[in-house]
């Protein structure tokens, strides 16, 4: 292995003199090999030129956009060199535990080598195996500090009969992929291995479906409703903002991650749903990573973006960025007419059982839940199940009772859309950035004609809610009595929102009832 690496290096080495390198720009093209993926290696070649600069660092992430967690991925980076264009190597150390401090002195033309070892099943980190490779290129891909603006490429040699790339990236040539910049690499996952492929097209875009476990896939009935989704979502955004989009359908596991041009999903490892219940669960899942393309990654606060990948990026607003989702999930399935409203209704009824029935709600608000989440997410114990709260939890109540206030204000001419189309189209589309957080509530009380300081307060302290003041605006109870016996949460419930078994034991029935309420 060790041979066979040394050879491939002096092959790019020689095919870089004979390649002019652009002044003043550095240029990034990687190579990518699966030579013993049962031992869940891959080995990684990075031809970096233009360098301008005698001291060169290196940095590779250590978390992924909207996975707020510290990941351990610098230390699966092992046996690294450096050499310049004539084969001879270059000296390095570590300046930090995830950058990499090159000299190479006047050479602006080096080739890096290392190997990166991928062995965790998640959405967030890459795993390397005999059957298939989910390459997140945040734990595998280094950029020049300070230059994450500048274009890449990404060659990748599929292991023997490895057929299939499933990728929101751009393809250039066959297995050779495209950024324009790393923000856009990094939010880009790559699955290669054998999976079924389905490319399809929608309202001028392009689409790939990547099914790892297809046992049971309608095709017709899957990608049909798909399309539902997403046209309910242009119905309400007014906008796509892509080309292309790839849904990367996993194997069976926990989670799912939504990202710029794609969205990477475990599944139950089969498309033979136990019931129709079940198969909503799913497409609620699909349907809310999709929706993050807009509420986070467009929609964002103002701390999510430009990031900084060496250290957490802190803010109080998650709340809006997952729990308003979690709410328009429904809304959306709801429009696309693969939910009714009664069923949508119970979906938000066990939101406010979860959050009414944990002692957490007595000690943490959400927007504290939201700063917070970097030293709890999937990071739980006895104390933080006791006094702390999820924002996939309240922050679908408070949307609900944001949405129902604006409605109630302006007479039903308003409703939270307008809030997500003025946010997407004034910060996003015009301003290219993310909202502040009052520009947030500012917008918020504009549309709906009135201050908005009880849903404030709901937000920032755990001051007890007042449900039916607010579903009185629709013509909807919640019933307050008491239930002893266990809550029976959907499974989607506990892949995607990590809730313990203890922490939804309800204690009170609160079900919304008597249903008038509409969406649109």
């Amino acid at each position: 292995m060790k041979q066979h690496r040394s050879f491939w290096v002096l092959v790019n080495v020689i095919l870089m003199l004979t390649c002019s390198i652009g002044f003043g720009q550095t240029k990034m093209d990687y190579q990518v090999r699966f030579v013993e993926p049962e031992k869940h290696y891959a080995e990684v070649q990075l031809d970096c030129s233009g360098l301008s600069e005698g001291q060169t660092n290196f940095v590779l992430p250590v978390w992924s956009p909207g996975y707020y967690q510290i990941l351990d991925s610098p230390k699966h980076i092992i046996d690294f060199e450096v050499k310049n264009a004539k084969g001879e190597d270059l000296e390095w150390g570590k300046k930090s535990k995830n950058i990499w401090e090159v000299e190479n002195g006047t050479n602006d033309a080096i080739v890096i080598t290392y190997r990166v070892f991928a062995n965790r099943k998640s959405v967030a980190e890459s795993k390397i195996d005999s059957t298939k490779a989910f390459i997140m290129p945040n734990n595998m891909f280094m950029h020049v500090q300070d230059k994450i603006n500048q274009p890449v490429s990404v060659q990748f040699s599929p292991y023997k009969d490895w057929n299939k790339i499933s990728t929101g990236l751009k393809s250039t040539t066959k297995g050779t992929f495209y950024a324009k910049d790393f923000d856009i690499l990094y939010d880009s996952p790559v699955y290669i291995g054998n999976q079924k492929t389905l490319e399809f097209e929608n309202d001028g875009k392009s689409y790939h479906l990547g099914v790892a476990t297809p046992e049971g896939l309608n095709e017709e009935k899957f990608v049909g409703d798909l399309k539902k989704i997403m046209n309910a979502t242009t119905e309400l955004m007014q906008h796509i903002p892509y080309d292309n989009y790839s849904y990367i359908l996993m194997e069976a596991g926990g989670g799912g991650l939504e990202h710029w041009n794609s969205q990477a999903v475990f599944t139950s490892g089969s498309f033979n749903f136990r019931s129709e219940d079940h198969y909503v669960d799913f497409m609620n899942f699909i349907t809310h990573e999709y929706f993050h393309l807009y509420n986070v990654k467009a929609i964002r606060p103002i701390e999510l973006g430009p990031f900084d990948y060496s250290k957490e990026n802190y803010t109080d607003m998650l709340w809006v960025s997952e729990g308003i989702t979690v709410y328009y999930e429904y809304l959306i399935m709801m429009r696309a007419g693969l939910l009714s409203l009664e069923k949508a209704l119970d979906y938000l009824s066990s939101s406010i059982r979860r959050y009414e029935n944990i002692e957490g709600k007595n000690h943490m608000s959400l927007s504290r839940s939201s700063f917070d989440i970097w030293l709890n997410f999937l990071s739980r114990d006895e104390n933080t199940d006791e006094t702390t709260i999820s924002y996939y939890n309240k922050g679908p109540i408070i949307g609900f009772l944001l949405d129902l206030e604006i409605r109630h204000g302006s007479n039903n001419r308003k409703s939270l859309d307008d809030v997500m189309r003025f946010l997407y189209n004034e910060y996003y589309l015009k301003q290219g950035r993310g909202f502040k957080k009052e520009e947030f509530w500012a917008t918020c009380e504009e549309i709906a004609g009135r201050p908005l300081d009880e849903i404030r307060t709901y937000v920032d302290t755990v001051t007890p809610i007042d449900y039916q003041k607010y579903l009185e605006y629709a013509g909807l109870q919640i019933d307050l009595s008491s239930l002893e016996e266990q809550d029976k949460n959907s499974e989607l419930v506990k892949r995607s929102y990590q809730i313990s078994e203890k922490s939804i034991a309800a204690k009170k029935q609160l079900q919304i009832r008597n249903s008038v309420f509409r969406t649109n």
